[in-house]
């Protein structure tokens, strides 16, 4: 794939695709549940023709989301926002299977929009257990303070009439057990509700397709909600249907000294895969490893102007020079969806790759008119 593709450019193996589909296609099969695509991870929609062969939709954070699901995908949708607009409301209410509220005053200001729509949009509410299992705060909805999420206790009182689903996404990156903690929890704080509602929501942030995951125990957990409530159970994994899939194909511009080596690659931290910076988190190089490990160790940078577009430190069994490729692991998810132009700096192609026949292909490239219309 590194040699055939161009750079910089993203690239997605169908092959790796389809194996985490087969994955989910079995807990789906075995414990009942409806898995969907978080679009917030992965909304390369030329995927979605094999995606949709085995997920039964996608979940959206927006109306483009939205809209983008159910143009291309085609199967359900399922919206949640923090916050939403009247307009967002009208639009999603269109576009949307189940539409769930971050809180009561927006289920009961919009109430006379989505009362209309019964039967044909179940609307939901998000609710926060209190229960943390996050490492990284900035990705724990249960942190305290957190906006995202009705806690327990403002449920007294309130009327459900409508309300047909719960809903809570706690976890990041996580295998089963936080998952198995966290609905228990759930469970004696808001179990008392559930046997009005129709559907539970267990979110995402499970890393079902990573091994190690114990999805037996998964299976478990959704048979036990739906055979003791009645429910439908949905999961809606981002990084789990694409861990694994892709790479991020770059190419080295020049090699500097500073106290160290460093090499300027033609792509970026901050444009291209901003999570290493926000997260923090390291993602692996083929052929590289931690800082003298090899022979031979640089710092890899961005080319962009911000001081800290640094990647980070790692060593290589051969020295780096203009023109070397290096491949970067795992790049499917919270990347693409996530570049920016800043600096007007070229964004990757998008391919594919097919193991079958080993053809690359290049589904989108990107030019300066894409830079110039996202201004004016």
């Amino acid at each position: 794939m590194t040699r055939l593709a161009p750079s910089p450019a993203f690239v997605v193996d169908l092959g790796r695709l389809r194996h985490n589909l087969a994955i989910l296609d079995d807990v789906q099969k075995r414990s009942g549940a409806k898995i969907l695509l978080a679009l917030k991870a992965f909304s390369t929609w030329c995927t979605f023709p094999v995606i949709r062969e085995t997920l039964h939709g996608v979940c959206a954070s927006s109306p483009w989301e939205a809209r983008l699901g159910r143009e291309e995908f085609g199967r359900e949708v399922h919206s949640f926002s923090a916050a939403f607009k009247e307009e967002d409301v009208r639009e999603l209410l269109q576009t949307s299977n189940h539409l769930v509220f971050n809180s009561f005053n927006q289920l009961e200001r919009f109430r006379p929009l989505w009362e209309k729509e019964a039967g044909r949009v179940s609307i939901g509410l998000r609710v926060n257990p209190e229960h943390t299992e996050g490492h990284t705060e900035i990705y724990d909805p249960c942190a305290p303070k957190s906006r995202l999420g009705i806690p327990r206790a403002e449920f007294e009182g309130r009327s459900l009439a409508g309300v047909e689903g719960l809903h809570f996404h706690t976890l990041c990156e996580q295998l089963f057990e936080p998952l198995e903690r966290t609905a228990a929890v759930f469970e004696e704080k808001f179990g008392e509700f559930l046997p009005g509602m129709k559907w539970l929501n267990l979110g995402g942030g499970h890393h079902i397709t990573r091994e190690g995951y114990d999805v037996e125990g998964l299976i478990r957990l959704i048979k036990y909600f739906r055979e003791k409530y009645d429910l439908e159970v949905y999961l809606e994994p981002g990084e789990a249907v694409v861990i694994g899939t892709g790479i991020l194909v770059s190419e080295v511009l020049d090699v500097v000294h500073n106290q160290m080596d460093i090499a300027i690659l033609d792509v970026s931290a901050t444009c291209h895969m901003p999570d290493i910076l926000e997260m923090p988190y390291r993602p692996e190089i083929e052929g590289g490893a931690e800082a003298g490990v090899k022979a031979h160790t640089y710092r890899l940078g961005g080319p962009s102007c911000l001081a800290g577009d640094v990647i980070g430190d790692w060593s290589f069994d051969t020295p780096l020079r203009p023109g070397t490729r290096l491949p970067f692991l795992d790049m499917s998810h919270y990347t693409m969806v996530k570049t920016t132009t800043f600096n007007g700096i070229q964004l990757p192609h998008i391919c594919t790759f097919e193991p079958l026949t080993g053809e690359l292909t290049v589904v989108r490239s990107f030019g300066y008119d894409d830079f110039k219309s996202r201004l004016s």
